[in-house]
């Protein structure tokens, strides 16, 4: 197994120089994942991403790990059994990046899941997880209902029930996969882009050529076997190295808000059954924002353009105010809304729609040697990986090695995400708000960092100036501006204010402020001139416009 390697220099000398065993085309969840399950498993993995670690799909979420009860009422039943046992192992994996969240789901009269129906399914969904979640489900009365979520309407309330799954920071949780796979030899390059294939006399895939996009150079990478985890962007990643991989995507868009908190006054999450037309959605906590979701619709463009719309926006509205009666939300209460892109696997375009499509996922082995994998979720991506890989070593001949690295592939849920090696979260949150004399950024630390809060709040030490908050209502800290670009792979605005932090999703103006105010410490990190710093401050705009402006329809 390789030294780790740091620098994105040394990355992408590496890239350029080293015969792989596996390259992963794709820095989603899923690429990600792959390329920590390979690199434990001791083969030669690189992973590279055109843009950012989770700047598609997997940074634009639910930000949920769960077993999917929406999926029960489609007989979905082995996507909810494998789920439910990933969300059991990433809360041991991850318990920072992955905490228990209790749901309450309130039952009114009239609605199209009745209350007896809500108990049977959620029962099930007890016993689909081998009734190892973090707790049974529990029937509730109406004043039951009331007590755990008091700003519920309470007119024609019949009852409810209130049941468990789990939270997480979508974006984090991949780079998490990204790094440790890093850690263990793999390497790991954001912005590098598949430009095309490399190939034998006989035709077989060998590797791709790339081109770094910060640097602006072009080079190849060889592989013995090439995997396409590119998501929403598989179809187009299949035809650039050859034909297509045999299996389409139904590409199905969903729209998120995020509102006030205060507003919507939601204590945990909330399961609601639209009074509108009978969809089920939640209502999520998240710091001192509720993000309401999500919307289902066939995504009528590409996932580099697709937007959340204002029709949208009012249908979320609408379902949140029918059932929070106090909240009368208005358009002017949306701090931000955003879409993205499910990639549902299917055999034949316009077999299936989106509402009904299965979440489960397909791997296919073109002749060439390209594995591809489609569909899935954001929980169960370690269970792809582990697909994708039996997929792979068919490429790899027999050999000594063979059981060893199939032992190393099986054990590998026993081995924590970076900063996941602890048993509680209260005594890591507390210990990280004493340091840092703040009881929220403490909080914060343990949730984004785990045990490597240490590691961070170290930057404030060594320089207190890092100490403060980046924007006084969160709990950011600018300590976290260093820390990512040495440590996170952050090459852009973007890349921080996007992804290893949430500020862009938690301010109005989408972190354009914030933007202007780090972009000369960006600059004296990562040596930035005046012209490139400004050229970062316009790629910023674009990219938050391109993420959160708002169509009409």
């Amino acid at each position: 197994m390789s030294p780790a390697v740091r620098t994105r220099t040394e990355a992408l000398a590496a890239l350029s120089s080293t015969p792989f065993d596996l390259l992963v085309i794709g820095g989603g969840i899923t690429g990600a994942g792959i390329a920590r399950e390979a690199a434990l498993a001791g083969y030669r993995t690189a992973l590279v991403e055109r843009d950012d670690f989770a700047a598609g799909t997997s940074s634009r979420s639910s930000r949920l790990v769960h077993g999917g009860v929406r999926y029960l009422e489609h007989g979905h039943l082995g996507l909810v059994f494998e789920s439910s046992r990933e969300r059991r192992l990433l809360l041991e994996l991850a318990p920072h990046l992955v905490r228990p969240l209790a749901f309450t789901w309130p039952v009114y009269a009239g609605a199209r899941v009745p209350r007896w129906k809500v108990r049977a399914g959620l029962a099930l969904y007890d016993a689909l997880s081998l009734f190892r979640n973090v707790q049974r489900h529990e029937g509730l009365c109406a004043a039951g209902v009331l007590a755990a979520e008091p700003a519920l309407t309470a007119s024609a309330l019949k009852g409810g029930a209130r049941y468990w799954d789990a939270a997480t920071d979508d974006s984090r949780l991949t780079l998490a996969n990204a790094l440790a796979a890093r850690e263990t030899g793999a390497v790991v390059a954001n912005h590098t882009t598949v430009t095309g294939a490399v190939r034998l006399a006989n035709g077989r895939l060998a590797g791709v050529a790339v081109h770094d996009r910060i640097g602006d150079a072009h080079f190849h990478v060889q592989a013995r076997v090439v995997v396409n985890a590119t998501g929403p962007w598989s179809d187009a990643t299949a035809a650039l190295t050859g034909e297509t991989h045999g299996t389409q995507l139904l590409g199905s868009a969903g729209t998120h808000i995020a509102v006030p908190r205060s507003r919507v006054g939601n204590r945990d999450a909330v399961t609601i059954v639209s009074p509108l037309d009978g969809r089920v959605m939640f209502v999520l906590p998240a710091g001192p924002h509720t993000i309401i979701g999500t919307t289902e619709r066939p995504a009528g463009r590409g996932p580099d353009d697709i937007r959340a719309t204002e029709t949208e926006v009012t249908y979320l509205l609408q379902n949140v105010n029918r059932l929070f009666g106090d909240a009368s939300l208005t358009r002017d209460d949306v701090i931000s809304a955003w879409c993205g892109i499910r990639p549902l696997a299917v055999a034949r375009r316009g077999e299936v729609n989106a509402n009904a499509a299965s979440r489960e996922h397909a791997v296919t082995h073109r002749p060439d040697g390209l594995v591809s994998v489609t569909g899935g979720k954001l929980t169960t991506y370690r269970a792809m990986a582990a697909d994708v890989l039996v997929q792979a070593t068919r490429e790899f001949p027999a050999s000594g090695a063979a059981p060893e690295l199939a032992r190393a592939a099986r054990d590998s849920h026993r081995v924590p995400l970076p900063g996941g090696d602890f048993s509680s979260r209260e005594a890591v949150a507390a210990q990280a708000g004493a340091v840092a004399h703040d009881h929220a950024v403490g909080e914060h630390l343990m949730r984004a960092y785990g045990t490597g809060w240490r590691r961070v709040w170290q930057y404030a030490v060594d320089d207190p100036a890092l100490a403060p908050r980046i924007v006084p209502e969160l709990p950011y800290v600018l300590a976290e501006v260093r820390h990512a670009v040495e440590h996170e792979l952050v090459c852009t605005l973007s890349d921080l204010l996007v992804r290893r932090t949430h500020i862009a999703f938690e301010t109005r103006d989408h972190g354009r402020a914030v933007a202007r105010h780090l972009a000369p410490r960006m600059a004296t990190y990562l040596d930035w001139s005046a012209e490139e710093t400004a050229r970062a401050l316009s790629q910023y705009d674009a990219d938050v416009t391109r993420l959160f402006a708002v169509d009409a329809v």
